[in-house]
């Protein structure tokens, strides 16, 4: 058959690619209007036609180590550590015959650093929620040329809901080249280091564990650890994983050369790597397209009247978009109702009366200090309240704004929650219905953080004195008018705490609108895609079959 193809890849530096098999899974999957598959078809395609340089990413949940692990291996202290979150952008770090530094942002504008100034970009600290709106910083340095072709990625630290903080999403699993997942040695696995494994091995045959932080342990403990990390893992994946060791106290020499022959390994053997990572990634594409394929010829062969009774079993009255769609709305909508009093009840409770007696205790001592009459101290008072007001306000706002975010982790724990029940009740139906269990593609909600508002001051004077300033003699009224300012204190943060409660509320609340409407733009591509391929008629039977056969062919001459 002419379409079937050899996966027989020559070396890159030919120029050609496994292009015939991308074609055979994209012309199948848009034939049949298997949308679900599209992402990593795109990713697949782009590897092929880039320079093979494999990403070996560094993943694991907050104070796993990773950035110090990275800094010990590359000889050089180039990313922050610390004892909170520190990375808050991916970081790539490859051979370069001399020290680069290079930042990308959304806009696509690129500007290069010094090493020294790495930190104002892809610190926590120094660049709050990714308010830079970094997208990705590169790095290249001379003392790692003993791994030309691998790319070091550093990550955020997982474990927030945010993408510029957990890149875990379709959006970027699938370039994945190679995993080393750091798993702190002090604590057993989690269930979100078990997820991320799961999620990973659809995307890269390498995924390897390595512990950190040994030093904490004995020689006999780290033993019984490794031991447990083992049959923990054979149990869940029916698979050893590699597992390595590491600490940046003790031993770190000896623990390096582990690492160094991982990475040599993968260096000089770039090519058949990436070839196998490569057709890894198609192989996982390839079972997800048969499950589908699977769905079609099940009903291609039955006649149009059992066709319909089969679309109304799987799509129950449990399966069902309006249902679904009015379930997510109703979460939303409970959500947001409850934003602004959340926000309020919090800055009221932990800021308001230490703001009014900090900006009161402030304003007694710099009033002392104005000159002129009236006029004049109303404008400097109205000018030091826009001043303090903003500072204040802009400080709150950028400290405390993780505070504010409940309803949003709410919204999107519930969604995703109702999403995935949504999807094993759809994937049950079919597994009822036709005897298969789909391959699904994994749903992942991606948030967007909020943008920070812009704070600004809010005049809060219904009356000005000051127009009657020659009324007033100043040596005979100033106290009065000095009292009279510090009074309106209270007032004016009540009112600038709402204003800013209100403007997270707004920003809260389109973010979980858009949870929502992400959550529901899954469903209804799935749908479609189910109810396209419910919809084959028996004319279609041979064809879906040979397309079917295609694809085993081509997992079969995948198979490592």
């Amino acid at each position: 058959m002419e379409d079937k193809v050899l996966l027989n890849r020559e070396s890159k530096s030919d120029g050609t690619i496994p292009i015939q098999v991308l074609k055979k899974i994209k012309d199948i999957t848009k034939e049949f209007q298997i949308v679900s598959l599209n992402r990593q078809i795109e990713v697949c395609e782009s590897l092929s036609k880039e320079s093979p340089i494999i990403d070996v990413a560094i993943l694991g949940q907050f104070k796993a180590g990773k950035s110090s692990f990275i800094n010990s291996i590359i000889g050089k202290k180039v990313l922050p550590v610390g004892a909170i979150p520190v990375t808050t952008v991916i970081t790539r770090i490859q051979y370069g015959p001399q020290e680069l530094a290079t930042v990308t942002f959304f806009d696509k504008k690129k500007i290069n650093v010094g090493l020294d100034e790495i930190e104002e970009y892809i610190s926590e600290s120094k660049n709050t929620a990714n308010e830079k709106n970094v997208e990705v910083v590169d790095i290249e340095l001379p003392n790692l040329m003993n791994y030309p072709g691998l790319r070091i990625v550093d990550t955020p630290g997982l474990g927030s809901i945010f993408k510029y903080n957990t890149e875990l999403s379709e959006e970027w699993l699938p370039e994945v080249g190679a995993a080393i997942i750091a798993v702190s040695s002090d604590r057993p696995l989690s269930e979100n280091d078990l997820n991320l494994i799961k999620e990973l091995r659809e995307f890269t045959p390498r995924v390897i564990i390595l512990l950190t932080k040994v030093d904490l342990l004995s020689e006999e403990q780290q033993k019984e650890v490794v031991k447990f990390f083992k049959d923990s893992l054979k149990k869940e994946f029916n698979t050893d994983f590699q597992i390595l060791l590491y600490s940046i106290v003790k031993d770190t020499e000896l623990y390096k050369r582990w690492i160094d022959k991982l990475l040599t390994s993968l260096s000089i053997n770039r090519d058949s790597e990436f070839k196998g990572i490569l057709n890894h990634k198609l192989r996982s594409i390839t079972r997800q397209c048969i499950s589908y394929l699977d769905i079609a010829l099940k009903t291609s062969v039955a006649a149009d009247s059992e066709r319909e009774q089969l679309k109304k079993v799987i799509f129950d009255e449990k399966v069902n978009y309006e249902l679904i769609h009015s379930e997510l709305s109703l979460i939303a909508r409970e959500s947001k109702l409850m934003t602004r009093e959340l926000i309020s009840t919090y800055l009221n409770e932990h800021h308001r009366s230490k703001l009014i007696q900090k900006l009161t205790k402030k304003l007694t001592e710099d009033m002392s200090q104005w000159k002129g009459n009236l006029w004049k101290i109303t404008r400097q008072y109205e000018n030091w309240l826009m001043e303090n007001m903003t500072a204040e306000m802009d400080h709150i706002s950028r400290t405390e704004y993780k505070q504010f975010f409940g309803t949003l982790k709410k919204a999107h724990s519930s969604i995703a929650r109702s999403i995935e029940l949504f999807r094993n009740l759809l994937d049950r139906n079919i597994e009822k219905v036709l005897g298969i269990k789909p391959n699904s593609v994994n749903w992942v909600v991606e948030v967007s953080e909020p943008e920070h508002p812009d704070v600004a001051f809010t005049k809060t004077f219904d009356f000005h004195f000051d127009l009657l300033w020659f009324l007033f003699p100043m040596f005979i009224f100033r106290k009065l008018f000095e009292r009279h300012f510090i009074k309106q204190i209270p007032a004016v943060v009540d009112i600038h705490l709402s204003r800013l409660a209100y403007q997270w509320e707004v920003r809260i609340n389109r973010t979980i609108d858009e949870i929502k409407n992400q959550a529901l733009e899954f469903i209804k591509n799935e749908l479609a895609t189910i109810e396209a391929l419910l919809n084959q008629v028996s004319g279609n039977t041979g064809k879906i079959m040979e397309k079917r056969e295609e694809l085993l062919a081509l997992l079969q001459r995948t198979n490592p």
